[in-house]
């Protein structure tokens, strides 16, 4: 019978953050421990485990570790996100830094845009709204690329369905809801119209030479991930980015976040409250 208040050892904790660092980037500092303790004590009663040093061996030496870590990653890390989220930045794009690159690519008429660590869609989709009804009827003229990309096949096939709860769209306005939205029950799909102008793939960011196999990008969303990193992996992203980003592309990050002392060079652009960069 497996124990019950099922605690973590020093040693425990220092072996699986690893685990996770090592596979995800994702760094869980010391202050964290409680974090993975309480998250996972339910997966070690459901596995009938003793001791996190079983559950550790599971994860590292079973022949089930692959699905383990999936398992394990969609309980540790907590996808909060939705429609329009951030509407300020948003605008940016849309006002700001979008017509300008469709300007840039107007003879090839492409446009390529990333939204790395996209959790369950919402903001690909939402980028996707956003070009929709900037080119409007040229749309048609124009081959658009929007690829969203997770660790998390859990939540890439949220993302993929399309299917949403009142929560996910809680920022979205009457007019943008009843254009590209339609309820059914407690649940809004999105428009099949928006669903095909993005693509999802499973991408671990640590993996530089998968993401670089998905070329170059004229705008890069990667907003509230580097936030779990350590300064190593920031300088790995950071490096990424600059790399897959076109010459005269855009990046955006998060609020909280900063591209200042890291490797590769950025410059912000002017626009207050865009949180986006070029390459410098």
């Amino acid at each position: 019978m497996p124990a019950t208040n099922l605690t973590m050892s020093a040693t425990q904790f220092e072996k699986l953050r690893k685990v996770v660092y090592d596979r995800s980037g994702i760094h869980f500092q010391d202050s964290k421990k409680y974090v993975l303790e309480s998250r996972l004590s339910r997966r070690l009663e459901e596995l009938e485990f003793d001791d996190f040093d079983q559950y550790i061996m599971f994860l590292t030496a079973g022949p089930y570790q692959t699905d383990e870590f999936q398992e394990m990653f969609n309980r540790i890390t907590i996808n909060e996100t939705s429609f329009f989220r951030n509407e300020p930045q948003l605008d940016v794009f849309e006002r700001q830094v979008l017509p300008g690159i469709l300007e840039a690519r107007k003879s090839s008429k492409t446009l390529r845009i990333w939204s790395a660590a996209c959790s369950s869609g919402e903001e690909p989709y939402t980028l996707a709204i956003q070009v929709h009804r900037s080119l409007g009827v040229r749309l048609q003229d124009w081959k658009i690329e929007i690829l969203g990309t997770d660790i998390s096949e859990k939540v890439l096939m949220t993302a993929q369905s399309g299917k949403y709860p009142h929560y996910a769209i809680r920022s979205v306005n009457e007019m943008v809801l009843s254009r590209y939205f339609k309820q059914d029950g407690s649940m809004y799909q999105l428009d099949p119209t928006i669903q095909s102008m993005v693509h999802f793939e499973k991408l671990n960011l640590k993996d530089r030479l998968a993401a670089k196999r998905f070329g170059s990008w004229d705008v890069i969303f990667c907003r509230n991930v580097m936030i779990y990193f350590d300064d190593e992996m920031k300088n790995h992203c950071a490096t990424l980015y600059h790399e897959q980003l076109q010459d005269d592309g855009a990046l955006f990050i998060g609020h909280s976040e900063t591209l200042r002392n890291l490797s590769a060079s950025f410059e912000a652009l002017p626009y207050p409250q865009g949180f986006a960069y070029k390459k410098g």
